[in-house]
Parts: structure tokens; C-alpha cells; sequence
């Protein structure tokens, strides 16, 4: 086994992407206004949206960092968090209206964990 970890920001958005959009429900989510060429930032560059494919209505906006992702759902913020935390990732409220929940993505290997919250995101959770 690899003790390689992936903790390039950029590397792990792409990650995500191709797990949302080819995955156990490959047709749920949408990748959308994504910017290949988004160059990773402190406070967070917008990498892409995820939308429901079935309401075509934004769920998240995931943006890139040096070192991870922050993934922000503005759907089901309670149960993202609930899912998030069960899967061991580090979850923070956001205050703004509506309320959102912020997940944190922080290696390559978190990126499977995180489709639960998605799941809950879209009420699968």
C-alpha cells in the first residue's frame, strides 16, 4: 500500500469531479462553470458548482486551496454536516443566509468519504 497522500488542492477538486460525475450515481450531479486552469489561493479559488441534475439547482461550490478543497452545500446543511462527521471529515456551519454547511476535503483519499454528504445534499443520506 501507498503512504503516498494527495494534499494538492487542485489535484483533489479534479478528484471530485470525476467522482460526482462518474460514480455510484453518475446522473445525479453536474459539474458546472468549471475553471480547469483555477489557480489555487489561501482563502480559496471557485473551482466549480455541483448541481442536481434532477431540480438543476446548485447544491455546492467547491473551491481550491494550496492543500485541500472546501466544498460549501447550501442544500440540507444539517444532514451534509451529519454525513460529513460520520465519515470523519472536518465539518464547520457558515453563517450566512440561507445557512451553509463548509466540508473540508484534505487529501485524495477523503474524496470517496465526501459523496455521503453529497448523498444528503440531495436527501439520499
Amino acid at each position: 500500500m501507498s503512504t503516498d497522500r494527495i494534499r494538492d488542492g487542485h489535484r483533489i477538486a479534479q478528484l471530485l469531479a470525476s467522482e460526482l460525475e462518474s460514480g455510484a450515481s453518475p446522473d445525479a450531479f453536474a459539474v458546472t462553470d468549471a475553471d480547469p486552469d483555477v489557480e489555487p489561493t489561501p482563502e480559496g479559488a471557485l473551482a466549480y458548482r455541483v448541481r442536481d441534475t434532477a431540480t438543476d439547482g446548485t447544491i455546492a461550490t467547491v473551491y481550491v486551496q494550496p492543500d485541500r478543497v472546501r466544498v460549501e452545500f447550501r442544500a440540507a446543511p444539517a444532514a451534509v454536516a451529519e454525513a460529513a462527521e460520520a465519515e470523519g471529515l472536518r465539518v464547520r456551519p457558515k453563517a450566512a443566509a440561507p445557512p451553509r454547511t463548509v466540508v473540508f476535503v484534505e487529501d485524495g483519499a477523503q474524496v470517496k468519504r465526501v459523496r455521503s454528504a453529497f448523498g444528503a445534499a440531495l436527501g439520499d443520506g
